[in-house]
Order: structure tokens, then sequence, then C-alpha cells
């Protein structure tokens, strides 16, 4: 018996192992950028939300060795300026902790504070944008909160429609006439298939009667897409593009409020570790929408691993979108 166990065990392992390998060198040859393009970005600024960490890191260290001025907008100015720190070393070892646009190939990279959770901090880094930066050729709304217990902003939305949807709404229309003076300009919405179990219920958007925490994620990134898909149709003629992604299952800390019992822990780590994407596999899209000449002027449209996806009906309802994007206005004070 314990020798079949032990058999089990090792095929198990050994499948797990065979299908890691697998995916690793099909996520290989998916990678954008393998040397050859440095330069690609260069003179172009762009905005990633959230880059301290997991997805934003990696976008924000491909899109540095494209030549890119990246800005991370970040909540914690102290883990945000460790972790410019470790990228500069990363990516342009010879340009040291001061590297500029001409060290080593790779760009610059700027760290300023952003609290997607509190509306004044949204206005006062765009106001601090503005008054600082010439141009803005790219903006990554990748920030997120997943799967929290019940919290509210500092503003009083329920947190993950306060900051997954109603930040970067804010945030987005106060940079639009900084976008449309840069153009030809980018805006990229990092959402997550999970849309597909959510639903835009315009009588509880704050969760208030109810709160599931699944559910109420995956109405923020169904709220991402429809206002991506608006806000492409507000754009047509201006040279600015929006299209959104999803990044497929990632290795990251984004999943820190979701409990794992520890009996069950070194099975799940195994798990992800051979099926879960790395943060750089999982940030190919953004990347992808951010520089690749083959989506200059695609707009609203829906992206996965580089490649243009169908959406859900629900995630394509005109009347929905304009609805969501009239209620935002008011509920972040664009419109009183």
């Amino acid at each position: 018996m314990a020798v079949a166990t032990a058999a089990a065990i090792l095929a198990a392992l050994g499948g797990v192992l065979w299908l890691a390998a697998r995916r690793f060198v099909g996520s290989n040859v998916q990678r954008l950028h393998q040397g050859g393009d440095s330069g690609l970005m260069r003179g172009k600024t762009v905005l990633i939300t959230g880059a301290n960490s997991g997805l934003g890191r990696a976008t924000a260290a491909e899109l540095l060795r494209l030549g890119a001025r990246v800005i991370m907008g970040c909540r914690d100015r102290e883990r945000a300026e460790e972790a410019a720190g470790q990228l500069r070393r990363e990516v342009c070892p010879a340009g040291g902790p001061d590297s500029g646009p001409n060290s080593g190939g790779a760009g610059e990279l700027v760290v300023k504070e952003l609290d997607l959770a509190s509306l004044s901090s949204v206005r006062s880094f765009c106001q601090e944008m503005l008054q600082e930066e010439p141009r803005l050729d790219v903006l990554i709304n990748n920030a997120g909160v997943f799967q929290c217990p019940y919290m509210k902003t500092e503003d009083g939305f329920e947190m993950q429609f306060g900051v997954n949807h109603l930040g970067h709404f804010l945030l987005t229309n106060l940079l639009l006439g900084l976008l449309k003076s840069s153009a030809p300009s980018r805006i990229v919405v990092v959402s997550s298939k999970f849309y597909k179990y959510g639903d835009i219920n315009f009588e509880d958007l704050n969760s208030e009667q109810s709160y599931n925490k699944s559910f109420c994620y995956s109405r923020s990134k169904l709220a991402n897409i429809l206002f991506t898909r608006e806000l492409a149709r507000r754009l047509e003629g201006t040279s600015v593009t929006a299209n959104v992604l999803h990044p497929g299952i990632v290795r990251t800390n984004l999943g820190r409020h979701v409990h794992i019992p520890l009996l069950v822990r070194p099975l799940f780590n195994l798990v992800s570790w051979a099926f879960f994407k790395t943060p750089e596999e999982g940030a190919q899209t953004s990347i992808y929408l951010a520089s690749s000449p083959e989506v200059e002027g695609v707009s609203g449209r829906f992206f996965g691993d580089c490649k243009e996806e169908e959406l859900l009906p629900k995630a394509m309802d005109e009347s929905v979108a304009r609805k969501l994007w009239d209620i935002s206005e008011v509920m972040v004070g664009i419109l009183k």
C-alpha cells in the first residue's frame, strides 16, 4: 500500500512537472520583447498604477527596458521607492540609483504617491502630473484590490468597486486632456476573466444591502470593461485609444485576502507554480497594448495573451455602459 501510494504521488508530481515544463516553453514562445526592441518606447512617458509589485512591477520593468520614462503611481511611497531601486539595479545597472534616459539604453523611473482609495489623493496626484509632466503617452490602469473583506474607501465606497473602478475612472478623466495633447496615446485597463461572474446592480453599487467578496470583485472587473468600451466610444477621432485586457491567472500578492487552509498550502503552492503565470508572463498583454505597433489605432477591444478575445453580451451592453459612466461621474464628483 505504501509503495503504491508513493508511486501515485510520484506520478502526480511527474505529471505536474511535465505540464509545467510545457507551459514554461509555451509562455517563453509568447514573450514579446527578447532584445532588439530597446528604444521602442524612447521619448514616451508611461504611468502605471500599482507598479511596485506583481503585474505592475513586471510591466514597469519591461517598458523601462524599452526606453520609456515610467511613472510608478503607488499608495505606499516607501515600498514604491524600494521597488524602484530594485528595478534600477536590475534593468539599468550601469546607471545606478539615479539612472536617466541615457543609462544603458533603458528609460527613466519616477515614483509618485497615489492612493486610489482616496479621491482627494487622486486629484492631488493628477494636479501634480499636470504641473510637472509635459506629456503622457500611455496610462496603464493596473492597480487592484482582490476579494477583500467588506471595507470602505476614504469616501465611503465599497473598497473593490471604489479602487478598481471609481479611483481609476476619476484618474483617467482628469488626465484625458494631457493624453489628448500627447496623441497618439493609449489607455490600457487591466480587468479579469472573472468579469463573467459579475453584474452591475445599480440599486446597490456600494454593496450595502449584501456583500459577497468574490461577486463584488467580478462586478468591479465588469465595470472596468464597460468603462473602457464607453471611453473608447467617447474618444473616437482623438487619436487616443482605450483597450482592456485580462492577464490570466498570475502568481502575485493580489490574493492576500484569500484564506487557504494551512494543510492545503503546500499543494496549492505546487499547483500555482505549475499552472499560474509568473508576473512577467502575465504582464505581456499590458506591455503589448502599451507598446506594440500592431495595435496602433485599435480601440475598444478586449485582449488576452496578446490576442483579441470575444466578450459576453453583458460586457458589451452600451446602455449599461453609458448609465454606469453617468453614475460614476456623480459618485466621484465630476458632476454634482
